[in-house]
C-alpha cells in the first residue's frame, strides 16, 4: 500500500503540468541584451555527448516581467548584493592584513572570464572546487581569515561579484584537468538517479519535462550559468548548492551537505550541460 501511495504521489507531481497543469508551449524566442550593449548567448549548440539538441538559458522560460529585470543592471535586484561583494573585495580581513584586491587588483581585469571556467580541479585537495571554495581557500591560505560559512551573505555576495566579472562570457569548464572527467561521470550518474518519496531525478524535470509547468513553475533545462541567482520568491541571491539541496528536498529526500562530493560532482556535470551559454550572474528568476 505504501508503495502505491508513493507511486501515485509521483504521478500526480509529474502530471501536474499546466493549463490545468499540463503544457506550457516552450521557451520564448527573445534575445537577452543587457544595458543595450552586452549580447548574451541564451541558445547554444550542445557539447559532444549532450542529451539535448540545443542548450537553453533559463531566462527564456521566465515571464516577460522577470526577463525585463535582467536586461538592465540598474533594475536587476541582485546587483545590490553584487555591490556588497565589490565592497568585500576591497575590505582588509585576516591576520595577513590583506583584501582580495591586495593580490588580485582590479576585479574587472583580474577576474574577467574567471567565473566561466569553474568548477576547476584543485590539486591540493584532489577534487574540484567552485568559486565559493576558491574564495575560502584564498581567505584561509593567503589572508589568514576565517572561511565563510555556507550561504553566509558575504559568501554569496563575493561569489556573485567575482562571477559578474564574466558577464556575457560563454561557460566552458576543462574536463581534462586532473580527475575532472571522473567527477563528471559521477555527476552524470547522480543527475539521472531517482530519489525521495516522489522518486524523481534532476532529469525528470529538466530533461524530460523542460518547457512544461509543475505547479506554478515553468521548468527550464536547469542550466546554472546565472548562479548565484536572484530569486524573486526569496528576495535575495540563492547559491547553486542551496538550489541543488532545495530540489532534492522537494523530492522528499535527504539532501547532502553543501560542497559535499555528491554536490560538487553534480555541479561539474550540470555546469558542463550549460556549455556555451553566457554567464548571467546575477540572473533573475521567479
Amino acid at each position: 500500500m505504501r508503495n502505491q501511495i508513493i507511486a501515485k504521489a509521483a504521478a500526480v507531481a509529474m502530471t501536474a503540468l499546466v493549463p490545468g497543469i499540463a503544457f506550457a508551449g516552450g521557451p520564448v524566442d527573445d534575445e537577452l541584451v543587457i544595458d543595450g550593449e552586452i549580447q548574451m548567448i541564451t541558445r547554444a549548440a550542445p557539447p559532444e555527448g549532450h542529451p539535448l539538441d540545443e542548450v537553453l538559458s533559463g531566462w527564456l522560460y521566465r515571464t516577460e516581467e522577470t526577463r525585463l529585470l535582467e536586461t538592465d543592471t540598474f533594475e536587476n535586484p541582485g546587483m545590490l548584493e553584487v555591490q556588497d561583494g565589490a565592497d568585500l573585495w576591497n575590505t582588509v580581513d585576516g591576520s595577513a592584513g590583506k583584501s582580495c584586491a591586495s593580490c588580485h587588483g582590479d576585479a574587472e581585469e583580474s577576474m574577467a572570464g574567471v567565473g566561466a571556467s569553474f568548477p576547476k580541479w584543485d590539486q591540493a585537495s584532489n577534487r574540484p572546487i567552485n568559486v565559493e571554495l576558491q574564495i575560502n581557500k584564498c581567505r584561509t591560505e593567503e589572508m589568514g581569515a576565517e572561511a565563510y560559512k555556507f550561504d553566509a551573505p558575504e559568501q554569496k555576495a563575493l561569489t556573485a561579484y567575482v562571477k559578474h566579472q564574466s558577464l556575457g562570457t560563454p561557460v566552458a569548464i576543462d574536463l581534462a584537468e586532473g580527475h575532472m572527467q571522473s567527477w563528471w561521470e559521477k555527476g552524470n550518474e547522480l543527475y539521472y538517479t531517482r530519489t525521495g518519496q516522489l522518486n524523481l531525478s534532476c532529469a525528470s524535470c529538466h530533461e524530460q519535462n523542460n518547457g512544461n509547468y509543475i505547479r506554478a513553475d515553468h521548468l527550464s533545462q536547469g542550466n546554472v550559468n546565472g548562479f548565484p541567482t536572484y530569486r524573486l520568491k526569496q528576495a535575495s541571491l540563492v547559491s547553486l548548492h542551496n538550489r541543488f539541496r532545495g530540489c532534492i528536498r522537494d523530492t522528499r529526500a535527504e539532501f547532502p551537505a553543501a560542497f559535499s562530493d555528491e554536490l560538487m560532482a553534480l555541479e561539474v556535470y550540470v555546469t558542463w550541460r550549460g556549455t556555451g551559454l553566457s554567464v548571467e550572474t546575477p540572473a533573475v528568476r521567479q
